[in-house]
C-alpha cells in the first residue's frame, strides 16, 4: 500500500506542473514550426494546409477543444483542409493535402472575380455549400464554395466571426448566384484572399 501511495504521489508531482503544448507556425513550410505552450483552456492542437493558387501554406497552433474541426473548404482558387488532435505536440504532421480529395458528387457555386455563377465539384467530406462576405480595405469580398459540415458546426461554439455574413446550406448549388460590386481598388490580390480566408475560417479556431 505504501508503495502504491508513493507511486501515486510521484505521478502527481511530475504531472502537476505540466502544460499542454502544440506546434505553431504559419508559413509555406512546416520547417518553421516551433513548440508553443498553450494558454489555459486551449487543449487541442490544430493543423491546416491551404493553397492560394499554387502557393501552399501550412498553419499550426493551439486551439479550443470545442470548435476545432477536421474538414476542408474549397473556394475555387483557395483550398484548405484542417485536422485537430488533443495530445501534447500531436500536430507534428501537416493536415491532409486538399488537392488529393476525391470528388463526392456534390456541387456548389463559387466566385471567380465578379462572377459567382461558376460551378464547383466538391470533394472529400465537403457536404455543404458556403457563402461568406465581408470587407477588407474598403473592398467588398464575396466567397462561395464547398465546405465540410464540421467547419460549419464549429461556428456555433465561437459565434463572433470577423465577416458580415457566413452561411452554410445543404443541397446541390444551394448557395445561389450573387453578383459582386467591387470598389475602385480593382481585383482582389492573393494576399487579400488568403487573409480573408484565414480571418473567416481559421482565426476563430486558432487562439494565439
Amino acid at each position: 500500500m505504501d508503495l502504491q501511495i508513493s507511486v501515486f504521489l510521484l505521478f502527481v508531482f511530475f504531472t502537476a506542473g505540466h502544460s499542454f503544448s502544440c506546434y505553431q507556425c504559419s508559413d509555406t513550410s512546416s520547417d518553421t514550426c516551433v513548440q508553443k505552450t498553450c494558454s489555459d483552456g486551449l487543449s487541442s492542437c490544430f493543423a491546416a494546409t491551404a493553397y492560394v493558387g499554387e502557393v501552399r501554406i501550412v498553419v499550426k497552433s493551439c486551439s479550443l477543444s470545442n470548435g476545432c474541426p477536421s474538414g476542408s473548404v474549397n473556394l475555387g482558387n483557395i483550398k484548405a483542409s484542417s485536422s485537430c488532435c488533443n495530445t501534447d505536440l500531436c500536430n507534428t504532421q501537416d493536415a491532409p493535402d486538399p488537392n488529393y480529395n476525391s470528388p463526392n458528387g456534390k456541387t456548389c457555386y463559387y466566385c471567380d472575380g465578379q462572377n459567382c455563377s461558376n460551378i464547383l465539384n466538391c470533394s472529400g467530406s465537403e457536404d455543404r455549400c458556403i457563402t461568406e462576405t465581408g470587407t477588407l480595405g474598403g473592398q467588398l469580398l464575396v466567397y462561395k464554395g464547398c465546405v465540410s459540415k464540421s467547419i460549419c458546426d464549429a461556428t456555433t461554439f465561437i459565434p463572433v466571426i470577423p465577416v458580415s455574413n457566413f452561411t452554410c446550406c445543404e443541397g446541390n448549388l444551394c448557395n445561389g448566384v450573387q453578383s459582386i460590386t467591387q470598389s475602385a481598388n480593382g481585383a482582389q490580390s492573393v494576399t487579400q484572399s488568403f487573409l480573408f480566408l484565414c480571418c473567416s475560417l481559421l482565426s476563430f479556431i486558432l487562439m494565439h
